[in-house]
């Protein structure tokens, strides 16, 4: 099986457990799922030596069919805001996380073999703040061969947003972060907003943003989920 036939599936879903566990039980024709802001929640407590009460597990959403890959909090205020599951169907690639190449709590770098080559996804979620991408741009990485980097940037710009007048300075570091990789935006085919206010008064914005190398057929060519 050749890695060009991989596919991706990406979506904030905001800390919101009921919706991570519709996707793990309802979308196995994709064989990655590239998560922003997902739950963090206390399962149960486990024994300890050290506490008598025992130490709470916490974790995020588990699936049988799926290999989760994320960073191990440090403590309550580092969970991981980024994680990627990889169904079980396609292990035969060796997926990797790479916390050697980048440790962030908003990042993740996941690697695979095809044909003796090593390749790279990458998972984002950059806060309003763009913790990720300050700390992507003062981070040297030597690393080739990215296939995809996929996120939540939280960037309005009128790059990707026909309905939003300005350019955000934040977008200029981002295309350089990219540029890094040999990766170009990639414009979807429907011209639809991926983040749908929760209210009247605030309007529908494109947040989630995937970057793809030119030579790749799938270039411009990737869907908006229709849910």
């Amino acid at each position: 099986m050749n890695c060009n036939v991989l596919k991706f599936f990406s979506q904030n879903v905001r800390k919101n457990k009921l919706i991570i566990d519709t996707i793990l039980e309802t979308q196995f024709s994709y064989d990655i799922l590239l998560i922003q802001e997902p739950p963090w929640a206390t399962i149960h407590s486990i024994p300890s030596s050290m506490n008598c009460k025992g130490e709470l597990l916490v974790r995020v959403p588990y699936h049988s069919n799926w290999l989760t890959f994320t960073r191990n909090p440090t403590n309550h205020l580092d969970s991981p805001r980024v994680i990627t599951y990889i169904n079980i169907h396609v292990s035969h690639f060796r997926f990797s996380l790479q916390n050697d190449v980048l440790n962030h709590r908003d990042i993740s770098y996941i690697s695979f073999l095809n044909q003796g080559s090593v390749y790279f996804i990458i998972n984002v979620y950059s806060d309003s703040s763009q913790l990720a991408l300050k700390y992507s741009k003062d981070t040297e990485t030597n690393i080739h061969n990215v296939v995809i980097m996929t996120s939540d940037f939280n960037i309005r710009d009128c790059s990707w947003n026909s309905n939003f007048p300005f350019h955000s300075s934040h977008s200029n570091s981002l295309f350089n972060i990219a540029d890094s990789f040999s990766l170009k935006i990639s414009k979807p085919i429907e011209n639809v907003p991926t983040r749908y206010s929760d209210n009247d008064y605030n309007t529908n914005l494109v947040l989630d943003l995937v970057f793809l190398r030119l030579s790749f057929s799938e270039f411009n060519h990737h869907h908006i989920h229709p849910d």
